[in-house]
C-alpha cells in the first residue's frame, strides 16, 4: 500500500509515521509539507490512501522560504483541486485541531467532519481528530487502512 503522509509539523508526521510503519504490514510511506508539495506530489505519483493535515502552508517551509500565507483550511484547497482535476484516491483527514476559525465564526470539528464528508463523499473516507495523548485516532485509523492494503 502507497500512502502519502500530508503534513507539515515534524512532530506529528514522525509520530504518524512511527505508527504507520509499526502497522503488521507497513506502507510505502512519502511525504508532502504544503498544498502545493501536496498537488505536485498526487499530480505525479497518485497514492493508494492520503492522510491530510486541515492546517497546510501554501509552500514547504524552509531557509529560503517562509511557506507563503498559512492556511486554517489548506487541506480543503488541496480535496477540492483533487476534484477538480479527477486526482482521486481515498482520504483520511488527520488533525489536531478540534475547532476552526471561519469568516469571524468558530467551527468544531463534528461540523467541519459532517461538511466535508459531505461534499466529498466519493473519496473522504473519515475526518479524525489526532492527539498524540490519546489512543483514539490509531485505532481508528487502522481500522480505516485495512481495506486498501493490498
Amino acid at each position: 500500500m502507497k500512502v502519502l503522509l500530508v503534513e507539515d509539523e515534524a512532530p506529528k508526521r514522525n509520530h504518524i509515521c512511527r505508527f504507520l510503519q509499526a502497522l503488521p504490514s507497513p506502507p510505502d510511506i512519502s511525504f508532502a509539507r504544503s498544498v502545493n508539495s501536496t498537488l505536485d506530489e498526487l499530480e505525479s505519483n497518485l497514492p493508494d490512501v492520503m492522510i491530510l493535515d486541515m492546517s497546510l502552508p501554501t509552500s514547504d517551509i524552509d531557509e529560503s522560504d517562509d511557506g507563503g500565507r498559512p492556511q486554517g483550511f489548506g487541506g480543503l484547497e488541496v480535496l477540492r483541486y483533487m476534484v477538480l482535476s479527477e486526482l482521486i484516491c481515498p482520504v483520511v483527514v488527520l488533525t489536531g485541531y478540534d475547532a476552526f476559525k471561519r469568516k469571524g465564526e468558530t467551527i468544531d470539528l463534528a461540523r467541519i467532519r459532517e461538511e466535508l464528508l459531505s461534499e466529498f463523499n466519493d473519496f473522504l473516507i473519515a475526518v479524525l481528530y489526532f492527539s498524540s495523548a490519546y489512543e483514539d485516532w490509531r485505532e481508528q485509523l487502522s481500522k480505516l487502512l485495512l481495506p486498501y492494503n493490498k
